[in-house]
C-alpha cells in the first residue's frame, strides 16, 4: 500500500535580528522567522507530509506550541521524532518534494545541504528528497518578502501488512 501526504507552513519574518534564519536544517545568513521553535517551515511542512500520509495527525498533535518543552526546539529534530512515529506505524518514506516559497533570500545556494539535513533526519538518502525556491512575484506577504512559505508532499509504502 502507498500513501501520500502534505503539508504546508508559513512563518513572517522575525521583528530584530537576533533569530538565525532555519530552513530545512540549514542556518542562512538573513532575518529569522518568527515562530514557537525554531520556525523552520520547512521542516514543518515536511513533519506535517510524513505524518498525515501514515494518518498519524500532525505537528501540532505531537509537538504543540502550547507546551513549553518545543519552545525554541531543532525543528529537524522534530522532523526526526515524526519519522520514528511514521515508521513505528508500519511505513516507509519513498520521496518527499519540497516547495519553498520567498522572496529573499536565494534558496539555490542552500538546496543541497537542505536535502541531506532532511534526508539524515528521516533516514533515507538525498536523492529522495527534492527541495526547490519559488519566488511570489510579488504577490501577498511572501511576494513582499514578509514571510516563507513551505509546500511538501511525502509518499510512503506499507513496510507491514494491513
Amino acid at each position: 500500500m502507498i500513501r501520500v501526504g502534505m503539508g504546508y507552513d508559513v512563518h513572517p519574518f522575525a521583528d530584530g535580528g537576533e533569530r538565525p534564519l532555519v530552513l530545512g536544517g540549514v542556518t542562512i545568513d538573513g532575518r529569522g522567522l518568527a515562530g514557537h521553535s525554531d520556525a523552520d517551515a520547512v521542516c514543518h511542512a515536511v513533519t506535517d507530509a510524513i505524518l498525515g500520509a501514515s494518518a498519524s495527525g500532525d505537528i501540532g498533535r505531537h509537538f504543540p506550541d502550547t507546551d513549553p518543552e518545543w519552545q525554541d526546539a531543532d525543528s529537524i529534530e522534530l522532523l526526526r521524532r515524526a519519522a520514528i512515529v511514521v515508521r513505528n506505524a508500519g511505513y516507509a518514506i519513498v520521496n518527499v518534494d519540497v516547495t519553498v516559497i520567498a522572496q529573499r533570500p536565494k534558496l539555490s545556494p542552500h538546496v543541497e545541504a537542505m536535502q541531506r539535513r532532511l534526508a539524515h533526519a528521516l533516514g533515507i538518502v538525498p536523492g529522495q528528497i527534492s527541495v526547490k525556491g519559488k519566488t511570489n512575484e510579488g504577490v501577498d506577504s511572501m511576494g513582499a518578502g514578509e514571510s516563507i512559505a513551505a509546500h511538501a508532499v511525502a509518499l510512503l509504502a506499507s513496510v507491514l501488512s494491513q
